[in-house]
């Protein structure tokens, strides 16, 4: 996922742009309105965290602005120490996505920016095939080939591939998986996931000479094509 982070203090920045990698996303940032203004609006982001108030002469709101009048629809978080209700709702008002106060939790903020990464993207109803380098599946005949070769899997396996797919290059977390592929909106505390992971590494990695499927430690797994391993 890229990420653009526009934010003043150096100390917020270092800290969120430091953990957002650390999760496997990649990270543009900048520290004043006018660079992330420009940005903004010249670049392709998933998401961006933006801050209230910025140097410059453009604060946060006024990107806001000028992103929802050129019908650009990236999910923008504000980030602001302004807290009062008020603020937010103009925060929201003004085409903001989500609100998070300062101080905050990373791993709230993280939670967060996947949520909004989620509503909608690589979620069209209407596609039928995806393709991550040299795996393909087709989502009407719910067939999976690499290499050309099909791969026979069972349908809770179909179903967690199918979820990774439509998010590769992207860190899925364990909660994400149970809520979107087993329907738990609690953490069981079995080791459920493990074993299907596992399971579907055997049939998609196991048989080839690149893996695709790679633990992402203390945070989940993510799904990438041979030729964007590092």
């Amino acid at each position: 996922m890229r990420i653009l982070l526009v934010e003043d203090d150096p100390t917020v920045r270092s800290y969120v742009s430091k953990g957002l990698k650390e999760a496997g996303h990649n990270v543009d940032e900048t520290e004043n309105g006018k660079d992330g203004l420009f940005l903004a609006v010249s670049e392709s982001y998933d998401v961006i965290i933006l801050d209230r108030m910025l140097p410059g002469g453009i604060d946060g709101l006024r990107i806001l602005e000028t992103l929802r009048s050129q019908k650009n629809k990236t999910p923008v978080l504000i980030l602001s120490a302004l807290a009062d209700v008020d603020e937010r709702v103009s925060g929201l008002k003004a085409g903001g996505d989500d609100y998070v106060t300062k101080p905050f939790s990373f791993s709230e903020l993280l939670a967060r920016v996947e949520a909004l990464t989620r509503r909608g993207q690589n979620d069209n109803p209407q596609t039928t095939r995806l393709i991550i380098g040299d795996l393909e599946l087709d989502l009407l005949a719910r067939e999976v080939k690499r290499e050309g070769k099909r791969i026979d899997l069972q349908p809770r396996e179909f179903r967690l591939l199918e979820f990774l797919a439509r998010h590769a290059g992207q860190v899925i977390t364990r909660t994400m998986l149970l809520e979107k592929v087993w329907d738990y909106h609690f953490d069981p505390q079995t080791n459920v996931i493990d074993v299907h992971v596992s399971r579907l590494r055997q049939k998609v990695d196991k048989p080839f000479a690149h893996t695709m499927i790679h633990t992402v430690r203390n945070a989940g797994y993510i799904l990438r094509a041979p030729d964007e391993e590092t």
